[in-house]
């Protein structure tokens, strides 16, 4: 599914349904470039969780972890060199846990995603518009791309 967001709200609206429709175990895959929009959606879907401390982009240190209705693990893998970086932060607790994985830059580590996640790819058109596209891995996913349609 594709959606075009004229503006930063309606990007942040779509982030925070997704994240009020998201449960235990879910990864959500973050993609695009520099300034396309992931740290606004990843604020948003963390809102959706309940998240109430400010979200910003754990460029430097990976992974953040937020407490909301169900954990928020926010991984950046934009600097990871080596698979094997993600495996001494034990990603796998993280991944098969009992919270929800945000995964910006997430083609850095294609090869450890779950087989069921939700894949978001953000380009960038101009100073306002994003065309967002989504991809569900599992009927889970496929329904929550059923209900994002509807807003």
């Amino acid at each position: 599914m594709k959606i075009i967001s004229n503006n930063e709200q309606k990007t942040y609206e779509l982030g925070y349904k997704l994240g009020t429709l998201l449960k235990r175990g879910d990864v959500v895959c973050l993609t695009g470039d520099l300034g396309a929009g992931k740290t606004t959606i990843s604020k948003a879907i963390a809102k959706g969780l309940g998240v109430d401390e400010c979200v910003t982009s754990p460029t430097f240190t990976i992974i953040h972890e937020y407490m909301g209705h169900i954990p928020l693990y926010h991984f950046d893998v934009y600097r990871i060199g080596e698979i094997e970086e993600m495996e001494d932060l034990g990603y796998e607790e993280y991944f098969y846990g009992e919270g929800v994985c945000l995964i910006e830059w997430a083609s850095q580590i294609e090869d450890l995603i779950p087989k069921e996640h939700l894949w978001m790819h953000i380009k960038r058109i101009d100073e306002n518009t994003r065309e967002i596209e989504m991809t569900g891995n599992g009927q889970h996913f496929h329904e929550v791309i059923e209900e994002l349609k509807r807003i």
